[in-house]
Formats: structure tokens, sequence, C-alpha cells
């Protein structure tokens, strides 16, 4: 069945000391770009959660954020630059004698010294928290995606009951169009027959060949029938799976150019409103399929 490609998809883990939290909603897009926003600290994993998301989308913009929740996953500690400590004692000693300083220096001083304290961070946990980062993001994922089929399945069956409405427009044309040829015959007697005022007889001759070349002119049974063989294949694609939002949208340019053909050849009132039909319903498909993965 067809998906669309708006939808949103949520999973959490929870631990002891921490939790693990993933969103994410997805958006119309031309093609499939994946956004992940998460701490600087597990950007590591960026591209793991991009090929993780990339199973599920094939088409859209989808915005992914990463919420690590505690420290339990970190253990940090301190380190101390015991030598550069030294090089600034020596310098600090030198400096006070040159310039006959006062003062010594003191614990708030060291602290406040460029590089000579450094908080690590032990990454013997990261391969565990990836891990479950990964398996978070898939359940999230797989929302996502439910929800974008559920509605792909809202879409499919909005544009069915307009392709139906244009389906039965196009059947009920197909016969018309053979009339409005004799109608033309018809109003181009009366109109020759008004012309001579019964003094001479109408040319039968040249009113059938007047005849023949509206009918050409007019003929839109080419554009009938290409309209509705791409209504069949609209109704064969929608059933199918997998990408197929820009095969649509090709469809809709072809319908659209058919259906202006068959508006701007009849030369008939009510084939002309028939077409405005047709196009309104168009549109709204048009607008649908601008959804559709």
């Amino acid at each position: 069945m067809i998906v669309s490609m708006t939808g949103f998809g949520r999973s959490k883990k929870e631990f002891d000391s921490f939790k693990v939290i993933v969103e994410m909603k997805s958006v119309n897009h031309r093609f499939c770009e994946i956004s992940v926003r998460m701490p600087r600290q597990f950007l590591l994993f960026e591209e793991k959660i991009k090929k993780t998301v990339n199973q599920y989308i094939q088409r859209g913009r989808v915005d992914v954020f990463v919420t690590v929740e505690g420290e339990g996953y970190i253990s940090r500690f301190l380190q101390v630059d015991w030598d550069l400590i030294s090089q600034y004692e020596k310098a600090f000693v030198k400096t006070k004698d040159m310039y006959k300083l006062e003062g010594a220096l003191s614990i708030d001083s060291l602290l406040h010294l460029p590089e000579v304290f450094t908080i690590n961070e032990n990454e013997d946990g990261v391969e565990e928290l990836e891990a479950v980062i990964l398996e978070v993001t898939n359940a999230a994922a797989i929302e996502l995606h439910n929800m974008r089929k559920i509605e792909g399945m809202a879409l499919k069956n909005d544009i069915a009951e307009r392709l139906y409405i244009i389906n039965e427009i196009v059947q009920n044309l197909k016969p018309y169009s053979v009339q409005v040829v004799e109608k033309y015959r018809e109003r181009l007697e009366k109109k020759m027959k008004d012309f001579l005022d019964g003094k001479y007889e109408a040319d039968e001759g040249r009113i059938l060949t007047e005849v023949a070349i509206f009918a050409d002119k007019a003929d839109i049974n080419e554009e009938l029938t290409r309209l509705d063989s791409h209504v069949s294949q609209f109704f064969k694609i929608i059933d199918t799976e997998g990408s197929v939002g820009r095969k649509l949208d090709f469809l809709v340019q072809e319908m659209n150019r058919e259906m202006n053909t068959i508006g701007s050849k009849a030369n008939d009132v009510v084939i002309s409103q028939k077409v405005v039909e047709m196009k309104s319903e168009l549109e709204k498909i048009k607008e649908q399929v601008q959804n559709i993965e």
C-alpha cells in the first residue's frame, strides 16, 4: 500500500541511573533526508542512527531527536598535569623575584590556570550505550513507519474516491462526444437555411465537409482513451508497495495535460463543465500525492 511522508514516532528505555528517549517526525521532501539532533558527545553514533531510520524511510525529511538523561552511563575522572603545575610554579617564582612582587601561588590561582586540570570521560560503556540508543531508535522508527502507513491508507481512500469521479465523467463523455458532432451538423444546417431564407437549397456536400473538419478538430476520443488508461494505472499503483510518489506525480501531470486538451478541443458547454469538474478533483489528488512516499 502507499505510505505517507508525514508521521511521528517516539520510544524510550529507562535504567536505574539514566534513560534514552528518541523522537522523530517526518514531512514531505523530494528525497530522503535524515537529520539527527543529539548531545555532542554522542555524534559518533550519528551515521548508525541514520542507517537505522533509513531502513524504514525511502523518501521524506526526518528529524530525529535523541535525549539521554542522567549520568549513570558515564564515569568521569580528573586528570592533573603535575609537570605543567611545576612549570607554572617556577615561572611564578621567577616573575616574583624579577619584579619584586609580593604574594603566594594559591590553590585558587592554580584552578584558573589553563590546561592544568582536565575532566575526562571513561568510554568503557560506549558500546553498551550505542546498542541502547540504536535499539530505541529502531523502535521509534517502526512507530513512525506504522503511522505513515495509516496516513497512507487515508490518502489512498481519498484519492480512490476522486479517481472514481473522474472515471465516471470520462465514461459519460465517450458517447456524448459523438453527439457533439451531430449537434454541430444540425446547427450548421439551420444557420445555412436561415441565411439562404429558403431561396436556395443548402449545399449538402459543403455541410458534410464542414462537419468532417469540425469532427476532426473536436475529436476527443484519443484523449479520453489515454485518460481512461491513466486512471487505471493510478488505481494499480496505489495498491503497490514501495516509493510510488514520483510515479503518481508524473501521472497527475499527464492527466492534467489530457484534460487541458479536451477542454481546448471541445466546442461544447457540457464538455467544458465536465473538464472543470475533472480538473477540480485532479487538483485535490495532486495535493494528496505530494504527501506520498
